[in-house]
């Protein structure tokens, strides 16, 4: 190759890498044109849709925005010894007879003089919802997601079924179920326990039955060689490997069910939730403080205690950063 095709082919690679630095930026141009369009036109009906809700709302509120921190100012104690005599169930001078400052006749008298608080109480109640909602939510969340596997079930009416099951389940809020049984049962936590077990059904089925199609196949062909039917099959070669990975899944979704317990109980599920609906609603400000920091508190400490558990079943190399 002479000097002038060097030069020659070196101006037409210089071109060519001008030419494709232009397209490039007027590729991102036009990208950026596209997404400020977007962003304007979501804009646009975002502050629409605001309008429109706001003209429909009878009592316009952005006109009572401002009245938010009066509601808030209700629940401010006037004496904040009483959050923790509201805590723990002691006497408190305020005590004039009425049910606001009535701390002492919640009690639980276990035996004697012996007693759990009020609020402790109704907090394992909520727990427990939670914790034996999961415990059923798991045990037929399994056998569904199996079903339901594409790669461990052949029968396709029988994939399909299980999969409608588990969407319908988990297609009513929590909340909505709880009502209505409710009003079948009575209120209790029955009506919670329930509710939240059939959501848990549909949710866990779900995340397990992704799980189960992503499992290495060659434990499941080599039990096929020798014979094995399909709950053999099912028992030695698919659940060593999906286990740690249904127990991670299943203690998330206790987190998950002791905040709905919380909720429900609102709708006559039992438990704190309901003694924080009737606090609110009445204006006791040291109750209401009371029952927030309780249930604070025991969320975070079951969001560790979780945690800590699913690191212990699963591995500590599975929380590492890979390199």
């Amino acid at each position: 190759m002479t000097l002038a095709d060097s030069r020659i082919h070196a101006h037409e690679t210089q071109q060519s890498s001008r030419e494709i630095g232009d397209a490039w930026g007027r590729m991102v141009a036009r990208r950026r044109l596209y997404t400020g369009i977007g962003l304007i036109l979501l804009l646009i009906a975002f502050v629409s849709s605001v309008r429109f809700a706001d003209e429909s709302n009878a009592g316009h509120f952005f006109d009572r925005l401002p009245h938010l921190f009066d509601f808030l100012s209700w629940l401010i104690p006037k004496d904040w010894h009483d959050v923790w005599r509201a805590l723990f169930d002691l006497a408190s001078p305020n005590d004039k007879g009425g049910e606001e400052f009535n701390f002492a006749k919640g009690r639980v008298y276990v035996f004697g003089d012996y007693y759990i608080p009020e609020y402790f109480e109704l907090m394992i109640i909520t727990i427990n919802v939670a914790l034996v909602s999961t415990i059923i939510g798991f045990i037929f969340a399994v056998p569904l997601s199996f079903f339901a596997a594409r790669n461990l079930t052949r029968n396709w009416p029988l994939r399909v079924f299980s999969k409608r099951v588990m969407e319908f389940l988990r297609a009513f809020p929590e909340i909505v179920i709880a009502g209505l049984f409710s009003a079948i049962l009575s209120i209790g936590p029955v009506a919670a326990i329930i509710a939240v077990s059939l959501h848990t059904i549909g949710a866990l089925g779900k995340l397990f039955y992704e799980v189960v199609e992503n499992i290495d196949m060659k434990p499941d062909e080599g039990m096929k060689a020798v014979g094995a039917n399909w709950l053999e099959r099912v028992r030695f070669a698919a659940m060593p490997q999906v286990m740690p990975n249904f127990a991670s899944y299943a203690l998330l979704r206790l987190e998950i069910n002791v905040r709905a317990s919380t909720i429900i109980g609102a709708v006559g599920g039992g438990g704190i939730g309901e003694e924080l609906k009737l606090s609110i609603s009445r204006g006791f400000g040291a109750k209401t403080v009371a029952l927030v920091l309780l249930l604070f508190v025991t969320i975070v400490a079951v969001d560790q205690f979780s945690a800590w558990l699913r690191r212990r079943l699963v591995g500590e190399h599975a929380f590492l950063l890979q390199h």
